[in-house]
């Protein structure tokens, strides 16, 4: 089967680490969550519940993710001319919310058991909490081996998942301790409302970063000033315009910019020296430069005040050379 076009970077993504690294998890995870939603409703723990409605949403995250991976190695077509790489921000993106929705549901129930305490039993619920503390302790390790092979926003957004979650257990933990010395049962809903906390900063800041790189923002490790100075420099070209620069997912990137260059220099000098700069010096594989001429190409105000400036720098420079031509004579 052929391509359906040259692409110079393939927009695919085939992350063989980062799809072992899922699968340990998700199957990890979904046989805990099984395990802490039984234990959490027969301890009659709110604490308990919590963490497994976070592990819920991590097996459903998981799963997103997952579909993500794969979406990212197929090939780019007439239609989906990226491939299918959005797919992964997308699916942060959901997943992000979803945990925000779920972190407001706990912090209503929390507020209803301090209102209403139940009792608890604290054995099966401080050991659930403990094996829950071992699992999520296993698959923050996983997750954060595989980060640092493959960078992937969703491994990533799964991280702070289990991140979250380990603080939980913990939790968990302490406050079945702390009930069983002091007998304070409101102690539970306290934690778990630490909980919701935990989940609902770690989806928001999923969602951020989601959110602003389907917005097509320039990702936070650019500055967009200093590569437009950088491509100026570029000998032939005297103008940067039009310029964008953005993430299709995560270290995925695109740049597009018109630049206005000297006629007297072979464009294709000039193209093959600002790909260098942007690949050597920012890592920017994909970029398309439209070379143009502010009296060929109209530009409104924007070419008319160019030229302006272009027939100034002009002038003085042949004043100068008046002026050097008679001290000379």
């Amino acid at each position: 089967m052929f391509m359906y076009d040259y692409h110079h970077l393939r927009h695919v993504k085939e992350q063989t680490t980062s799809k072992r690294a899922l699968w340990i998890t998700l199957i990890l995870t979904t046989l805990f969550t099984i395990v802490e939603i039984v234990g959490g409703w027969i301890s009659n723990s709110l604490a308990l519940l919590s963490d497994s409605a976070h592990m819920v949403s991590d097996v459903i995250a998981l799963g997103l993710s997952m579909t993500a991976i794969y979406l990212a190695s197929r090939q780019s077509n007439a239609r989906y001319t990226f491939g299918y790489l959005r797919f992964e921000i997308i699916a942060s993106f959901l997943n992000g919310f979803a945990l925000c929705i779920i972190a407001v549901g706990i912090f209503i129930e929390g507020i209803k058991r301090f209102l209403h305490p139940e009792d608890i039993q604290l054995g099966l619920m401080l050991t659930i909490a403990s094996i829950g503390f071992v699992v999520n302790l296993v698959l923050t390790i996983v997750l954060s081996r595989s980060m640092k092979e493959e960078e992937n926003l969703n491994v990533k957004s799964a991280l702070w998942h289990f991140i979250g979650d380990l603080l939980s257990s913990v939790g968990v933990i302490v406050s079945a301790i702390v009930i069983s010395f002091t007998g304070l049962i409101w102690f539970d809903p306290l934690v778990s409302l630490v909980i919701g906390g935990i989940i609902f900063t770690g989806g928001a800041k999923i969602v951020r970063e989601s959110y602003l790189i389907l917005m097509e923002s320039v990702p936070d490790r650019f500055d967009l000033d200093e590569i437009r100075r950088s491509i100026a420099e570029v000998e032939g070209v005297e103008d940067v315009h039009e310029m964008h620069l953005w993430a299709i997912s995560s270290d995925h990137y695109s740049l597009t910019a018109h630049v206005f260059i000297n006629e007297n220099i072979q464009p294709f000098c000039i193209i093959l020296a600002i790909n260098e700069t942007l690949r050597s010096k920012y890592g920017i594989e994909h970029s398309t430069i439209q070379m143009e001429h502010a009296t060929i190409h109209p530009h409104g105000e924007y070419g008319r005040e160019f030229l302006r400036h272009k027939e100034e720098e002009e002038r003085l420079l042949r004043e100068q050379q008046g002026g050097v031509g008679e001290i000379v004579h």
